[in-house]
This record gives structure tokens, C-alpha cells and sequence, in this order.
């Protein structure tokens, strides 16, 4: 049994999970997986190869075309598909806007939870997503459930959105977000649930430094015992 630690961070869309997570891979020297990403890499590579999201054959011979790897520099996460750069891209509507159908395949999701699982095998890492702590690691150390309020989520995003997208509204962003959860919530597929042993952090009137001292105080008894 390794000594490594997990921290899986699962919850609805922009409440800061990949954000906390990177800020814990930072301070901790831990290596950050960002999970969405990788979803998010997919959907892309579905979007420029016109595929068919219910013809199962094909999408299970597009997928063992798909080679995603994360490379860090200066702490930031960026990933590659099949050795392309598309970090900025796969943030963009059109992706925003099918991910949630696409991560809902079965087959997508187990060749995505066998990649994550060999990350987690010997380092120690924090991964965020939505199943992260109920499905791809139910035995990690430390997990933690993000949420905040529908309108303070939508006005982040908006934000995030805004310099790259200036036609966007918080209108559209609102109603993305609000149909990303119901799918995600609904979807048959490993569907968005709170692990029993996950610590709820409502995020909604918290600052970014003060979200990131509430989970270092959980993950640090583990530190130590780790250390020992």
C-alpha cells in the first residue's frame, strides 16, 4: 500500500474547483489532474470529427484514437490531444455546451477513469470533476464537495467567459450552467453525488485564500501521517 495522497474535489460546474485544486497542487507540490479538461479534450476532438454521440461503434473506435497527456509548467496544467496543444480551445461555448453529453457515455467515461486511475497510482495528486470522489477514487484520503449559489457560479463564469467570447450574456451563461447541472445531477452515467465522506465547502461568500486554508486544514493531518 503506497503512502500517496489523494484529494478529489467533485461539484457543480464554476464553483472554483479546478482553481482550488490548483492551488493546493501549488502549495502542496502535489501534481494537479484536471479531469474536466481531459472530458473537455474528448468533446473537442468529437466536435471536429463529426461524431455520431449515439452511434456507440463509432465513438468506440474514435476514442482509441484519443491520446491525452497534462504537461506542468510553472504549476499550470496544460493538456495536449494527441500532442496538440488545446487548453485555451476546449474552454470555448461549443465545447462548454456538448461536454456534459459526452461525458454521459459509458465508454467515454471508463477510458477516461482507467487514464486517471494510472495517474493516481503513485504520486501524490488533487483531481477535480464531478465523480471524482464516488467513482475514479472512492478511497481517497481527503474529499471535498464544491458548491455555491446558481447566481454567484453563472456571474464567475460570465467573467471568464466575457474577454474571449464578448457577444456571450450572463443570461446564456445562466441557462448553460443550470442545463449543465440538471445533466450532469440526472445523467446515468456516474451522475453528480455528493461521496458520503465528502466535506461539503460552499464557496458562495468565501475568497479564494480563505477556501484554500479550509481545505489545507483537512488535507494537513494527512500530511503528517504520511510523513511519519
Amino acid at each position: 500500500m503506497s503512502n500517496n495522497i489523494v484529494v478529489a474535489i467533485d461539484g457543480y460546474s464554476s464553483c472554483g474547483k479546478s482553481t482550488l485544486a490548483k492551488a493546493l497542487a501549488k502549495k502542496l507540490h502535489f501534481i494537479y489532474v484536471d479531469s474536466g479538461a481531459m472530458y473537455r479534450a474528448v468533446t473537442l476532438y468529437f466536435l471536429r470529427n463529426n461524431v455520431d454521440l449515439q452511434n456507440e461503434t463509432q465513438v468506440a473506435q474514435v476514442l482509441e484514437n484519443i491520446h491525452l497527456n497534462f504537461h506542468s509548467r510553472d504549476y499550470e496544467s496544460h493538456i495536449t490531444l494527441n500532442d496538440e496543444e488545446v487548453s485555451e480551445e476546449i474552454r470555448l461555448m461549443p465545447v462548454s455546451e456538448n461536454v456534459s453529453a459526452v461525458s454521459a457515455i459509458h465508454s467515454v467515461r471508463v477510458e477516461m477513469v482507467k487514464q486517471q486511475q494510472r495517474m493516481g497510482k503513485s504520486k501524490n495528486i488533487v483531481m477535480d470533476g464531478r465523480d471524482i470522489g464516488t467513482v475514479v477514487f472512492p478511497h481517497a484520503q481527503v474529499k471535498l464537495f464544491m458548491t455555491a449559489d446558481p447566481k454567484i457560479r453563472a456571474e464567475r463564469r460570465y467573467k471568464e467567459l466575457l474577454p474571449k467570447n464578448p457577444d456571450i450574456s450572463l443570461e446564456d451563461v445562466f441557462e448553460n450552467l443550470a442545463h449543465r447541472d440538471y445533466q450532469d445531477t440526472t445523467r446515468k452515467e456516474s451522475p453528480l453525488t455528493r461521496a458520503d465522506d465528502a466535506i461539503i465547502l460552499d464557496n458562495t461568500d468565501l475568497t479564494p485564500d480563505e477556501q484554500l486554508q479550509f481545505a489545507l486544514d483537512r488535507i494537513k493531518p494527512f500530511m503528517e501521517k504520511s510523513a511519519q
